[in-house]
C-alpha cells in the first residue's frame, strides 16, 4: 500500500502538470464542427495563410475551396512545412495523424490542438509482490526527452487501430513480441487537455495492463528508449510525485500509471485524496 504521506505531493505534481487551459482558446472549425483549438496568437499567424483559413476573430475556418478531406490535407501539408520552417513546431516525424476532416503530420497535432489518440502500456509483474516497469526517454525524442514513461506508449497514426499501434510500440520500445503484445488487457481511456509550449496537448488514451514473467527484461529496438527500471508498486507513487531532478515521468504517463494504482488497491480508498485521483482518472464518475 502506497504511503498517505506521499499521497499530498503526487496530488500538487497532477493538479499542476495536468491543470486545463485558462486562456481561452480559438475554435479551428470544419464541415460545421470544432476540429482543433488554438491560441489566439497562433490563430492570427493561420490566417495569414489566407488561401487556407479564413479568421473572423472568434474562429478559424477553411475557405470554401478548400471543402473535402484530400483539398485540406494538401494544404495543411504545405501550411505545415512553414511553421516548421519557422520552428514553430516539434521535430518533423514524417508520420500523419488524423483530424477526420483532414490529415497533418503529427508535429504540427498540438499546435492546432487537434484531438489525438494513443496507446499505453503498463509493463507489470507479480514476483511475490507487484512491480511495474518504467522506461526512460531518448534525450533525441521531439517531446519530453530524458523524461520517465510508461513501459509502452505511442500515438496512433492515420490509418492505424489500438491493437495494431499496441503490437507496433511494444516491439519498437521494449522487445515485446506480437503474441504477448496481444494478451495486453484494455483498461479503458484517460485523457489529457492541457496547454504546452508547442500547443494544446488534447488527447484520448487507450491503457493497457500486461502481465510478465519475472525474469522479463524490456529491450528497446528503435532507439527511443535507454533505460529500463523494474519498480515495486508500493514505490511508484513517490516516483511519481516527483516534480523536478532527473527521475520525472511525463505528465501523461504519470496519469497512467496513478490510474493502475488505484486499479490494483495500491492507494487506500480510505485516503482523503482518494476521491480526487479517481475523479482525475475517470473513475469517480
Amino acid at each position: 500500500m502506497i504511503e498517505a504521506r506521499i499521497l499530498p505531493a503526487l496530488h500538487a505534481r497532477l493538479a499542476a502538470a495536468l491543470a486545463p487551459p485558462t486562456v481561452p482558446l480559438v475554435p479551428l472549425v470544419a464541415d460545421g464542427r470544432r476540429v482543433g483549438e488554438l491560441t489566439e496568437a497562433r490563430a492570427r499567424r493561420l490566417a495569414a495563410f489566407g488561401d487556407v483559413f479564413a479568421f473572423d476573430g472568434s474562429g478559424l475556418t477553411f475557405v470554401p475551396a478548400l471543402a473535402d478531406v484530400g483539398s485540406r490535407t494538401r494544404a495543411m501539408e504545405d501550411v505545415a512545412r512553414t511553421l516548421a520552417a519557422e520552428g514553430a513546431l516539434t521535430a518533423w516525424r514524417g508520420e500523419d495523424y488524423d483530424a477526420v476532416a483532414f490529415r497533418i503530420e503529427r508535429a504540427a497535432a498540438r499546435y492546432f490542438g487537434l484531438r489525438t489518440s494513443a496507446v499505453h502500456v503498463n509493463g507489470l509483474v507479480d514476483d511475490g509482490g507487484v512491480a511495474m516497469w518504467v522506461a526512460r526517454r531518448s534525450a533525441q525524442k521531439a517531446i519530453d526527452p530524458g523524461m520517465l514513461d510508461n513501459l509502452v506508449g505511442g500515438g496512433i497514426a492515420a490509418g492505424a487501430g489500438v491493437a495494431e499501434t499496441l503490437v507496433k510500440e511494444a516491439w519498437e520500445e521494449a522487445g515485446i513480441d506480437a503474441a504477448l503484445a496481444r494478451t495486453a488487457r484494455s483498461a479503458g481511456t484517460l485523457h489529457v487537455r492541457r496547454v504546452q509550449p508547442d500547443g494544446l496537448q488534447h488527447e484520448t488514451i487507450h491503457v493497457h495492463d500486461l502481465w510478465l514473467a519475472p525474469d522479463f527484461v524490456p529491450a528497446n529496438q528503435d532507439g527511443e528508449a535507454v533505460e529500463h527500471r523494474l519498480v515495486p508498486l508500493d514505490a511508484m507513487a513517490a516516483l511519481l510525485a516527483n516534480a523536478d531532478g532527473p527521475d520525472v515521468m511525463t505528465a501523461d504517463a504519470t496519469l497512467v500509471a496513478v490510474d493502475a494504482l488505484l486499479r490494483l488497491g495500491a492507494i487506500d480508498a480510505e485516503e482523503a485524496l482518494y476521491p480526487w485521483l479517481s475523479d482525475l482518472c475517470g473513475r469517480g464518475r
